[in-house]
This record gives structure tokens, C-alpha cells and sequence, in this order.
């Protein structure tokens, strides 16, 4: 494979490290012999096309950052910062603990015999735990990809976990493309775990082997875990907001369920019209005078009388010290379902949107400032499953209430299904179905 032909494949998901139709062993020597420059202080990029380069982009910069942070290329550290009891009780007490069922029944118990190892990290790049082949977990040994070892891009520079850390995203390593050369027979897949109350970075999940590990089916497995583990800490967090540490309060909105405030370790049924305003609070913290909150809740502007006095029966339910006036603002934190689905997004999850999007945004509500933010939330959503393109996702979405009659939506789910499949002739009938009631 040339280097033009790379090129052009990296005009795709920029994450990914080995695109289909990739001749893994000419790319394995092209991007060992950017590394060997780059290592010897030339410039893979030097000759001012970058798009040609051999080197993604992302790689590159977070070479740049390991040579500037003065990483070994020639070794990984050997220091073990935890071990034994000290290991135990700090992996014990960490949030990446409560997931670590998931982590397992979703990849750990799969791959035995494979080759492959299953890493969780905290968000320090600290390996808390390494299952899967023991092979594999033997010859690991040698760069010291082991529990307690700290994996961070400062520590031993580009790696999937480490990288995938440090700059909130999900990513592909392989081979050559880490920065050290004593882990350039292997490859990874990692992608980071957030707090879904707050958005926080807690640590990361990783899948490291061979160079099977650098294609995208299995970007796509990591990322769909991270799902299924934040959404598994959502529930958690629901029943004991704290076990995070002190959460901020909690504002459910999303789906046909009653609205709900989740405070310090209660959970608070709101009426509509007090959700309304919570949530026109939440997303304008420069806060709102009466004038302006009456017309994003009704066209036909509520009066100021009424408006103080729903203010005032809120401050009863939400604490009196939490409310501010003059303007109407929150005085202390409240994070919303809403923001952890703009959070996937910001990041460029589609699968972590799509699993906090429960449902619209209030679906009753007719308040002029919620319709905006439902209609803009969904829009967003769709956007991002149909530039991510994954068919799981659009399954998963044309299923819903919302998806139900999207039709740009089952376009793209068709483009995505092989036609030699029963599933291509049954969405296909669908969108004939669709088209003839919407009259296309």
C-alpha cells in the first residue's frame, strides 16, 4: 500500500487505525519507518503535506507530546506505583469498580484463548485491572502492561488508554504508531468513561492484542461497552447519587416518565411547569428576568404575579438557598439528562448520545423555550447517528418513537445493511411504507 492510498483512507473516522481494504503488514512498515525518522529527530510531516503523511494526526500530536514530555521511545517505565493491599483497596473505592461487571460479561468473559487482554483504567491512566489470554497476560508482562502500572501519556507515551485519555476521545493505536518501541508488536482500542451526572473524566476502557484489535468493528465493541458501563453508573447514581463522591443535583427531563430531581440522595417528583423552569434555568446560568421566563414559558406571557408565584413554590421544593431573583438564576449546581446527551455529542459519541436520549424533552410540555430545546436536542442526535453511519445505532434508533418516522434516518440504516441480507429487503419495505404516508 502506498503512501497516497493511506492518505486518502484517513479522510474517514480519524480514530480509527486500520481501515478495511488496508494492507496491514505495508502499513506496519510504513508507520515503523515514520517512527524510526521521528524518533532520530526528523519530521514525518516535514515536507508540509500533512494529508499524505503516513502518520494520522492524531498520532503525531501525541508523539509531539511524549518527546516534549521527555518519554523513552526505547523503554516503559517499570515503576509500579501500586501493588498488594494498597492496590486492592484503592480499585475497591474507585467508581470504575461498579462497571467492572459489564466490562466483564460484554468482553472479559469472550476472549479467552484469543490473545487479547481487557484493561480498566482510572482516569490517571492507572491500569487497575488486565484480564483476558494468559498468554497474552504473560508476554504483556515484559512492557509492563500490568495491574497498578501507570499507563498515562506522560508516563510512557502514545497508547490507546493513555491517549484516549488525554484528549477525551476515543481511539486506535497500532503497532508502530506508540510512541515506545517496546510495545510495537501490539495494538489497542480505548475509548474514556465519564461520570454521567457531571461529565467527568473517571478512567478508560481498553482491548489490546494483535493487529486485528486496530479495526473498527472493534472501536465500535469499546465504544458500545463505555455505553452500557455509563449506563449502568446512571442507574447507580440514581439510587445513591453520592457514591461518586458529593453529587450536585440531578434535573430528569428526558422521556414520557414524570420529571424528576434526584438531591442528595432523594428523589423528588416535580410537577411540569416546576421542571420547565428548572431546565430554562439550567440552560441559561446567566439567568432570566420575569418578563423573559414568562415568554419561554407560555406565548401569551404568563404575568409577573404568577410567575413569582410558582417561583415561590419551587424554592420550597428545591431549596430556598438554590434560587436566586433579580434575575431568576441557580445559585447552586444542577446538571440535567439533557446536558449528558450534549456532553456525548460535544465528544462526538453518537453511541453514549444515543444511550442517555430516553425521549424527548418533556414530551407534554408546550412551553415555547422547552419546545426549542427538545427540537434541537433531537436534531442533534439525529445528526450525529447519521454522519457516525454505524447500523447498530440507526437500528437502535429507527426503533424509537422519534426514529419511528425519520426517514433520513432509515435511508441511511438502508445504505448501511448489505443487500444481501432478509434485514435489507424488510427496511427497505419500510421506507416504501413510510414514503407512501408521508405522501413522497
Amino acid at each position: 500500500m502506498t503512501t497516497t492510498s493511506r492518505a486518502t483512507t484517513t479522510r474517514g473516522n480519524p480514530w480509527v487505525a486500520v481501515r478495511p481494504g488496508d494492507d496491514v503488514a505495508q502499513l506496519a512498515r510504513t508507520v515503523s519507518s515514520a517512527h524510526r525518522s521521528f524518533v532520530a529527530g526528523a519530521d514525518p510531516q516535514s515536507g508540509g503535506d500533512a494529508v499524505r503523511s503516513p502518520v494520522r494526526p492524531v498520532v503525531f500530536d501525541s508523539w509531539l507530546r511524549s518527546r516534549s514530555r521527555g518519554v523513552d521511545p526505547d523503554a516503559v517505565g517499570e515503576d509500579i506505583g501500586l501493588d498488594g493491599g494498597e492496590l486492592d483497596r484503592y480499585r475497591r473505592a474507585h467508581p470504575m469498580a461498579l462497571i467492572r461487571p459489564v466490562v466483564r460479561r460484554l468482553l472479559v468473559d469472550d476472549i479467552a484463548d484469543t490473545g487479547l487482554l481487557v484493561a480498566i483504567s482510572d482516569a490517571q491512566g492507572r491500569l487497575l485491572w488486565v484480564e483476558g489470554d494468559s498468554d497474552a497476560r504473560d508476554r504483556a508482562v515484559a512492557m509492563h502492561f500490568v495491574e497498578g502500572a501507570d499507563w498515562s501519556e506522560d508516563r510512557v507515551g502514545t497508547n490507546a488508554p493513555g491517549t484516549a485519555l488525554a484528549v477525551d476521545q476515543c481511539v486506535q493505536i497500532f503497532g508502530a504508531e506508540h510512541f515506545s518501541s517496546a510495545v510495537h508488536d501490539w495494538s489497542c482500542s480505548a475509548a474514556p468513561v465519564h461520570d454521567p451526572m457531571s461529565g467527568q473524566i473517571l478512567g478508560a476502557i481498553d482491548i489490546t492484542g494483535g493487529p486485528q484489535v486496530a479495526e473498527p468493528q472493534v472501536l465500535a465493541l469499546v465504544r458500545a461497552t463505555v455505553a452500557a458501563a455509563e449506563a449502568e453508573l446512571r442507574l447507580h447514581l440514581m439510587n445513591s447519587p453520592r457514591l461518586l463522591g458529593s453529587a450536585p443535583a440531578r434535573l430528569a427531563v428526558l422521556g414520557s416518565e414524570r420529571p424528576t430531581l434526584v438531591r442528595d440522595g432523594d428523589r423528588i417528583p416535580l410537577s411540569r411547569r416546576h421542571a420547565e423552569i428548572l431546565l430554562l434555568l439550567a440552560d441559561r446560568p446567566e439567568g432570566l428576568r420575569g418578563d423573559q421566563l414568562a415568554i419561554l414559558l407560555d406565548e401569551s406571557e404568563l404575568d409577573s404575579v404568577t410567575i413569582r408565584v410558582e417561583m415561590s413554590r419551587l424554592r420550597k421544593v428545591f431549596g430556598a438557598d438554590g434560587l436566586g431573583s433579580r434575575p431568576y438564576r441557580l445559585l447552586t449546581d444542577l446538571v440535567t439528562d439533557v446536558d449528558e446527551v450534549r456532553r456525548a455529542l460535544e465528544r462526538g459519541d453518537a453511541a453514549a448520545a444515543l444511550a442517555s436520549y430516553r425521549g424527548p424533552v418533556l414530551p407534554g410540555s408546550v412551553a415555547p423555550g422547552v419546545e426549542e430545546i427538545r427540537e434541537q436536542l433531537r436534531a442533534r442526535v439525529q445528526a450525529a447517528l447519521l454522519r457516525a453511519g454505524e447500523q447498530s445505532l440507526l437500528a437502535r434508533w429507527t426503533a424509537t418513537e422519534e426514529g419511528r418516522e425519520d426517514s433520513a434516518a432509515w435511508a441511511a440504516y438502508l445504505s448501511s445493511i448489505d443487500p444481501r441480507s432478509p434485514m435489507y429487503d424488510q427496511v427497505r419495505a419500510r421506507i416504501a411504507i413510510l414514503d407512501e404516508h408521508l405522501g413522497q
